[in-house]
């Protein structure tokens, strides 16, 4: 009887690091990284450098796949249906898992629900820049020459639903001042447009906007964090004028629901290596991001709040995007 106990006790501890051996062998094949955007933006930009260094210390290629369209559904929702087994990662974004379920009628998948949180990689510096022809040189003169041309100034998004629609409107709901919203379709014809005097405000991340802000063909106002970015220290937050508004974009690193902890703890240390590297943190902050170091529980409060907080104010500002 003794011995069988003893058989007993040696299997049942052989089957608890079972996990453990499975997460210490990974990665035995290529591991995908899906972006859910096209290529060329920061999103996959910041990609592709996680990808070139983790090939390198995991030993195994890391492949970045662009599954672009829907607003970033199509991507996301490839990896919310993939095993869980670290092999198809996803490099997201605040809008895709914080904003959609309250954009979209019908979702593919839930935010936050359907993925494990790795590491919140980054914060794209969100700006608010006009016109060089707006004869305002700071939050507060922009807010008293709109409300003294209540209704004639025009701002442009990347589209209806888009943080650069979300910015605008909460801007508007927090001041009282009334603009004509002006959608395209992308980031890159609203910041020509503003350029052009087409449109004279835009809400956008500052990988688009600050090549044209250190060229004089468009005026950068501040930032909508909630403190100064590292990256800007002498340009001041849009809540230093207008207390309480804060809206702040950042990437993610997620995997499926239902992976293995020890798994998302070896990602997660990995992950944070490469974003403190000099050379990966000169590239993404000469782009306007700035790179975080995080834990997956740190994360997943990120996620959860601004899940709420995003999806209460899209609902309560009545935004709907083009589906």
């Amino acid at each position: 009887m003794p011995s069988f106990h003893r058989f007993i006790r040696g299997t049942l501890a052989a089957l608890a690091i079972l996990p453990a051996l499975a997460s210490a062998a990974y990665p035995e094949k290529p591991i995908t990284l899906v972006v859910p955007w096209a290529a060329g933006g920061s999103t996959d930009i910041l990609a592709r450098l996680l990808s070139q260094h983790l090939t390198t210390s995991l030993g195994q290629s890391v492949i970045v796949e662009n599954r672009s369209g829907a607003s970033g559904n199509i991507g996301s929702a490839y990896v919310a249906r993939a095993k869980p087994d670290g092999y198809t990662l996803l490099v997201g974004s605040m809008s895709t898992h914080t904003m959609n379920q309250a954009l979209y009628a019908t979702m593919p998948f839930d935010g936050v629900k359907d993925f494990t949180p790795i590491a919140e990689l980054a914060l794209v510096t969100n700006t608010m820049v006009v016109n060089p022809e707006l004869p305002v040189n700071n939050v507060k003169e922009f807010i008293d020459y709109a409300k003294a041309h209540q209704g004639q100034l025009a701002y442009a998004s990347a589209g209806a639903g888009s943080t650069n629609h979300l910015s605008a409107a909460m801007f508007e709901k927090a001041t009282g001042i009334k603009m004509t919203h002006v959608p395209y379709r992308g980031g890159a014809p609203a910041v020509l447009d503003t350029v052009a005097n087409r449109t004279q405000l835009l809400f956008s991340a500052g990988t688009q906007t600050l090549p044209h802000v250190n060229s004089g063909k468009l005026k950068l106002l501040a930032v909508t964090e909630d403190k100064r970015s590292p990256l800007l220290p002498k340009v001041p937050t849009v809540a230093e004028t207008v207390p309480g508004y804060e809206l702040a974009v950042w990437y993610g690193a997620f995997g499926p629901a239902g992976m293995d902890p020890a798994l998302v703890e070896k990602l997660n240390k990995e992950i944070n290596r490469i974003l403190a590297l000099p050379d990966v943190q000169k590239q993404m902050g000469d782009m306007g991001v700035q790179l975080l170091q995080t834990t997956p529980k740190q994360f997943g409060e990120v996620l959860v709040h601004d899940a709420d907080k995003y999806g209460k104010l899209v609902r309560e500002l009545g935004i709907r995007a083009e589906d």
